[in-house]
């Protein structure tokens, strides 16, 4: 069992060196999030302490899932609130990972589905989202109801620097009830 929650600036700032572990082992099993397999633990917590100011300006929205069990991160998922004026209807999706050793339990799915109820309560109509084209994040999202928009070649690449396709995903949300665009 796992329970989901969004963290804090404060609780980020406190979890950087688990979710370091969790990178780290993420991208050691092959997940392309946008590094490479050189990646260390002191990069990696620098990289997730340098998300503090953002999720304290509510630039950046971060759920965790923890195992019930040990108490340990399993999986987390982030939001990216669009920033213009004209686009605060829309947000994008980022840096979806589960640990390898809790794969298979449907995780991935409830991290998602957490993040679109999160999303349409801040009155968030519209989300999109790129990964690994032929990457079993890809079926996920598509059993999830995302809406492929189409392939990029050679947009990323791999943890070990080799360039993959990427496809671009979208979905639309109904925003709840009483919340404002942009709220």
């Amino acid at each position: 069992m796992y329970t989901v929650e969004r963290l804090t600036a404060d609780e980020l700032e406190g979890a950087a060196g688990q979710l370091a572990a969790l990178l780290l082992e993420t991208v050691g099993a092959g997940a392309s999030l946008g590094f490479l397999s050189s990646l260390d633990a002191e990069g990696a917590a620098g990289w997730w302490r340098a998300l503090v100011p953002d999720v304290a300006a509510g630039r950046l929205l971060l759920w965790t899932a923890r195992a019930e069990a040990d108490g340990r991160i399993a999986g987390t998922v982030q939001l990216r609130p669009a920033v213009p004026a004209n686009g605060r209807h829309r947000g994008e999706v980022a840096k979806l990972m589960v640990h390898p050793a809790d794969r298979g339990q449907r995780l991935a799915g409830r991290l998602l589905t957490t993040l679109e109820a999160g999303a349409s309560e801040r009155g968030i109509r519209l989300l999109v989202l790129d990964t690994e084209t032929g990457s079993p994040a890809e079926r996920m999202y598509e059993a999830a109801g995302w809406t492929r928009v189409g392939t990029v070649p050679d947009f990323a690449t791999d943890p070990a620097g080799v360039s993959h396709p990427t496809t671009v995903f979208f979905k639309q949300l109904t925003a709840a009830s009483g919340a404002p665009d942009g709220a």
